[in-house]
């Protein structure tokens, strides 16, 4: 059975190098498979970093607007707050 492969499949280096190649790639604890999710893992939590700091710039420059614009303030409260004058009446249409 021997006598079929090359002589330097029978030498005690690469034998040794393939145990060593085999045991890195399948059975060592940073793997190929646990490298490639944590790969997608980081690429998932890059988009969701991403997708936060826009998120952020919008919470950003909302607050700059309402600091100074009375107008867009007042808007602000009676939409998100149902805030309202005194001698107005606040009807809130659910929509089902």
């Amino acid at each position: 059975m021997f006598k079929k492969l090359p002589k330097f499949t029978t030498s005690f280096y690469f034998i040794t190098g393939m145990l060593f190649i085999f045991w890195m790639l399948f059975l060592d604890s940073n793997d190929v498979y646990t490298q490639n999710r944590l790969r997608r893992q980081l690429k998932t939590l890059n988009r969701e970093k991403e997708f936060y700091q826009q998120k952020i710039e919008e919470v950003k420059q909302e607050r700059e607007q309402l600091l100074t614009d009375t107008e867009a303030l007042e808007k602000f409260a009676r939409e998100k707050y149902l805030m309202k004058k005194e001698s107005e009446d606040l009807y809130v249409i659910v929509e089902e």
